[in-house]
């Protein structure tokens, strides 16, 4: 067991520094995709009848 736990010091501590404004643009593009890809839905069943 001291293994799994000396493994997980070994994590929690190797945390490396993450650049924030690479998540931001990330997040940011993604976001811009998928509400182009909702305009796209709703634009395409605008035209369509409801049953």
């Amino acid at each position: 067991m001291s293994l799994v736990l000396s493994s997980v010091v070994m994590a929690a501590e190797s945390h490396e520094e993450v650049d924030e404004v690479l998540n931001w643009a990330i997040g940011g593009v993604s976001l811009l995709i998928l509400l182009a890809l909702l305009g796209a839905l709703v634009a395409f069943g605008g035209g369509r009848e409801h049953s």
